[in-house]
């Protein structure tokens, strides 16, 4: 187990008091972070249609809303945990949580849509909220007990994606895109309030600069099982970064549905995505991280295999495209807690590094596959270059894993 200056009982258990700040965080504190950063992906997205018409541009252009946001947001973590690792958790949850106050006040007042992107580029600044939650856990647990304790984490967290879409789009309707981000806002003030009084420190600040901190990292990236766990994951949620770039298109484009439907539809792989978290929650620390993993990329291909042969049979109506998405969503909820605690039980003294540089290589292939399916789709293709590209990364994601599971077993460990 690392070592931390956290109060810790057992593996799997770990003395917390909700405001205090002399326990490492409880676990609704970690939930609301996490969902914060849910919040800023995915509640404005029915909006982008009525964006699009308010800035008087492109759809394409306004979908970097979302592809440039995953790129800033990779770049970040990269940075991110190191510094952590460095200066602690805390901190830089702190300030993270500042900048993302200010961001969203920035995308508020924008009167263009150059400006828009830019508060909303540096919205990204919440990322700190998933990448330290994930990295505090394992501060305090081991491999399997992180996993299963970031598995709960997340089917918490999984509530707001479900439910955000839907009220993204009741508020455009009535309040107009603003709307969405001025809730932002007033979640990004209570949760920095909540973190200040309850996020107690579980990483002791390292020794020297960040040169000495960055100068563990060949350490890390020299590992093949971290680059496999970090592959796995990226391939896996791949399947639900290009549903970000492609289904409001195909929601309003292609099936034509409203910002309010639209929004109830587009939570669907939320459901999916709670169980998922359940069951890694449940029985990760029981069958092991590997084998958790190679269940939800199973599941999640086996989704994207259903819903093409229904597609293929002619039935091309939300209620398919949009339902087994759900299937896609169970499959990243059991991949995503066991491939996060596995990469950061490779070198668990870098933990917060791993959780940074893990979700960099994640974002940034979420970032380029969700601008490639924007990109991909137009009025005449329909849904079907979605549908394929899905398949190609639900397929890659099963083969990474069992190259991880292969070089488990030759070193032993």
């Amino acid at each position: 187990m690392a070592s931390t200056d956290a109060t810790v009982s057992t593996a799997g258990a770990v003395q917390t008091r909700f405001l205090d700040r002399t326990t490492p965080p409880h676990v609704l504190t970690l939930v609301l972070l996490a969902g914060l950063a849910a919040l800023a992906m995915n509640m404005f997205l029915p909006s982008l249609p009525s964006m699009a018409a308010y800035f008087d541009t492109d759809y394409r252009v306004m979908q970097l809303s979302v592809s440039l946001y995953l790129a800033v947001n990779a770049v970040l973590q990269v940075f991110i945990g190191p510094i952590s690792d460095r200066f602690g958790r805390r901190p830089v949850l702190l300030w993270s949580l500042a900048g993302f106050i200010i961001a969203t006040a920035g995308t508020l007042l924008a009167t263009s849509v150059t400006v828009f992107l830019f508060f909303r580029m540096l919205q990204a600044v919440v990322v700190s909220t998933i990448v330290l939650s994930r990295a505090a856990i394992r501060d305090v647990l081991d491999e399997a007990a992180a996993a299963s304790r970031i598995g709960y984490v997340t089917m918490g967290m999984a509530l707001v994606p479900m439910i955000a879409p839907a009220v993204g789009g009741l508020l455009d309707e009535v309040f107009g895109w603003r709307g969405s981000f001025a809730l932002m806002l007033l979640a990004g003030i209570g949760i920095l309030a909540l973190t200040w009084a309850d996020l107690g420190e579980t990483k002791a600040p390292g020794k020297g600069g960040l040169r000495s901190t960055f100068a563990d990292l060949p350490e890390l990236m020299t590992s093949r099982r971290f680059w496999g766990y970090c592959t796995t994951a990226m391939l896996a949620s791949g399947s639900f970064f290009a549903y970000l770039g492609g289904a409001p298109f195909v929601g309003s484009e292609v099936f034509g549905l409203s910002p309010a439907v639209l929004g109830i539809y587009f939570g669907a792989p939320a459901v999916g995505y709670a169980l998922g978290n359940f069951l890694s929650g449940r029985y990760a620390a029981r069958v092991g991280v590997d084998r958790m993993v190679l269940w939800g990329c199973l599941i999640c291909l086996a989704g994207v295999g259903m819903m093409i042969a229904f597609f293929t049979a002619g039935a091309q109506v939300p209620a398919v495209f949009f339902g087994f998405f759900i299937f896609v969503g169970v499959g990243n909820g059991m991949v995503l807690p066991s491939a996060t605690s596995g990469m950061m039980s490779v070198r668990p003294h870098l933990a917060g590094t791993a959780s940074g540089i893990g979700g960099a290589i994640l974002i940034g292939g979420g970032a380029a596959l969700s601008a490639l399916a924007g990109a991909l789709l137009t009025p005449d293709t329909g849904a079907a270059p979605l549908l394929w590209l899905l398949l190609a990364t639900s397929s890659l994601s099963v083969a990474s894993i069992g190259y991880t599971m292969r070089r488990r077993r030759l070193i032993g460990a």
